[in-house]
């Protein structure tokens, strides 16, 4: 932290219902100033009706360097595709 504050990740919301989608970040102080300054830095044409703000330091991502290993519980889960189902006779709009 440094006289600018904390650095803030900023996700906006472009319209109700839809996801949350990462635009950038801004330094803020605290969380309403995190708010207010990613208001006025991201939304300043009405692209959004609702800001999330979270604080860099909180964020817990994995390794790029460890992909191999954290994902490869994924690959023993096959049953997910959809090419081991078998489509209903008759059905048209599945």
């Amino acid at each position: 932290m440094d006289n600018q504050g904390d650095v803030w990740e900023v996700f906006i919301q472009s319209k109700p219902g839809l996801t949350h989608k990462h635009v950038g970040n801004i330094q803020a102080m605290g969380k309403e100033m995190a708010l207010q300054n990613a208001r006025d830095t991201y939304t300043r044409r009405k692209e959004g009706t609702c800001i999330w703000v979270v604080k860099f330091d909180d964020i817990f991502s994995s390794v790029p360097e460890e992909n191999g290993s954290f994902f490869d519980p994924s690959d023993d889960k096959i049953y997910r595709e959809a090419t081991h189902y078998v489509m209903p006779e008759g059905s048209k709009h599945i």
